[in-house]
């Protein structure tokens, strides 16, 4: 056991005062002496939900962290805690327990969600603490901070490239680790009895459906699979009797109820022996001024005023997710008509049958990654430009008709153009040859493969645009015809 994690109680490494997060140096000195390798367990929930007795015992103690047996609230900002590993002697355990979520003597929403998204990118566990059963208010909070600290871990990438040995320095997810506490509900589905990680499993089960309402339901569920892909639940019932919560740290375990106590037994063994050392990229391990550097890069992000309050950041969450749902959709209508669409095609009724199909996919693409689409102004956006998209293809498909049709009526017509200019037909009955090669070169053309919708209105249009030179044969034809006879006759 090294002197370096002897702490004989906690304290607070990031200060919340007034809705301003600032990082107590003190802390940071016990940080920086810490070179061995960091387990991280970090704790959120709501006000009053018994994180801190969870924390202490981690820590082997009744007492450190406070726990808060009245109306007001004990910990501000983060409180952290290092202590020797009890299984791991060659690492420290780091305990961070946070404030409590939905303080009304604070009435800050966005305060709340900069410590959440802080004790995810800190943690190497994340126990999310809630009360009696998981719900969808849990659910998408946990989704909104998720997605919070992806975007604060994005906007601390350049100030974590300065830090030594670092041009990976990047934090993964933590493991997740829900705890319900006073679960009141029997651990079963279908009649049979479930543990609590199935239920948990259960709970962040997306359903099977393309329904726009059905997507804002999946879609956090989605999210929290892929952002936590370790996940563990523990169920707690009520410690003691009602009257004694407010003794909670003084009582012996003798005096909590059994199941509780082997419940909380069950929570340390796991985070004992299944917590893992805090990594960044590129596998470094994360030691005290590692740690340090994080708490400092993050804390001046937050601070610089870069990252946006809850509401905005829902706001601009369902912006950038239904824009790049937009994107998906039309990138797959694009991939679809791409392998499926050979220009020009034969009829209009084939390339709007064509179009349908891959719109219809383009917009179950759309409902697959949208959400929160408000009056489905991304959707009729979609229904836009796919309709533009539309009528491109259209006006492609015409014009690469015409010009093909255009460009194959010269190859096949050209030749007697050469002949009808060296005056081949400049003859006696010359319009009856000429009419007779013009129906035969027509019969070559119809019998050419993928003209296009543009096929037949461009060969009148060519036969209009000779029918002068007809006339001009024919009129010929009838002079020399008439001299003929009128020659015969002498």
């Amino acid at each position: 056991m090294e002197p370096e994690t002897q702490m004989p109680g906690p304290v607070c490494l990031i200060e919340n005062t007034k809705g301003q997060l600032v990082v107590n140096p003190e802390a940071l000195k016990i940080l920086s002496a810490i070179t061995q390798p960091l387990v991280v367990v970090a704790i959120v929930g709501l006000c009053r939900t018994g994180k801190s007795y969870l924390m202490n015992q981690l820590a082997g103690k009744n007492k450190g962290f406070s726990v808060g047996s009245t109306v007001q609230t004990h910990t501000k900002g983060i409180w952290m805690w290092c202590v020797p590993h009890p299984k791991k002697s060659d690492h420290t355990l780091v305990l961070l327990d946070t404030e409590g979520l939905g303080d009304v003597e604070k009435g800050d929403k966005n305060n709340d969600t900069q410590i959440f998204a802080l004790a995810i990118l800190l943690s190497s566990t994340f126990v999310y603490n809630t009360i009696n059963k998981i719900d969808q208010r849990a659910i998408d909070l946990l989704y909104y901070v998720t997605e919070l600290s992806d975007l604060l871990r994005t906007l601390s990438s350049s100030d974590l490239d300065e830090v030594e040995d670092a041009a990976d320095f990047v934090s993964f997810y933590p493991d997740l680790v829900w705890t319900l506490r006073d679960f009141y509900l029997s651990l079963q589905a279908d009649g049979q009895l479930i543990t609590a990680d199935d239920y948990l499993e259960n709970s962040l089960r997306p359903k099977q459906d393309t329904d726009q309402n059905l997507q804002n339901f999946n879609l956090p569920r989605l999210c929290i699979q892929k952002f936590f892909p370790i996940k563990k639940c523990f169920v707690f019932d009520l410690p003691t009797h009602q009257k004694k919560l407010t003794q909670l740290e003084t009582l012996n375990n003798d005096e909590l109820y059994p199941d509780f106590v082997r419940q909380v037994t069950d929570f340390c063994y796991y985070i004992f022996h299944y917590s893992k050392t805090k990594t960044l990229s590129g596998g470094i391990e994360v030691n005290g001024p590692y740690l340090e550097s994080l708490v400092l890069t993050y804390v001046n992000v937050i601070s610089s005023g870069d990252l946006p309050c809850m509401e905005n950041s829902v706001l601009a969450l369902a912006q950038t997710k239904n824009l790049t749902a937009v994107k998906k959709a039309i990138a797959h209508y694009d991939q679809q008509m791409g392998q499926k669409v050979q220009l020009p095609v034969e009829t209009l009724l084939e390339l709007l049958d064509l179009h349908s199909a891959s719109e219809i996919e383009a917009f179950e693409v759309f409902t697959k990654n949208s959400f929160k689409d408000v009056d489905q102004r991304f959707q009729k956006e979609l229904k836009t430009l796919l309709k533009a998209k539309q009528d491109d293809l259209c006006k492609q498909n015409l014009e690469i008709s015409s010009d093909y049709c255009s460009a194959l009526l010269q190859n096949i017509f050209g030749p007697l153009e050469e002949d009808v200019k060296r005056g081949i037909y400049s003859k006696p009955g010359g319009h009856r040859l000429f009419i007779q090669k013009t129906e035969e070169l027509k019969a070559k053309y119809y019998q050419e493969p993928r003209k296009g919708i543009q096929a037949e209105e461009t060969l009148q249009k060519y036969l209009q645009s000779k029918e002068s030179v007809s006339n001009t044969i024919l009129q010929t034809d009838l002079a020399l015809t008439a001299r003929e006879k009128e020659m015969e006759g002498h």
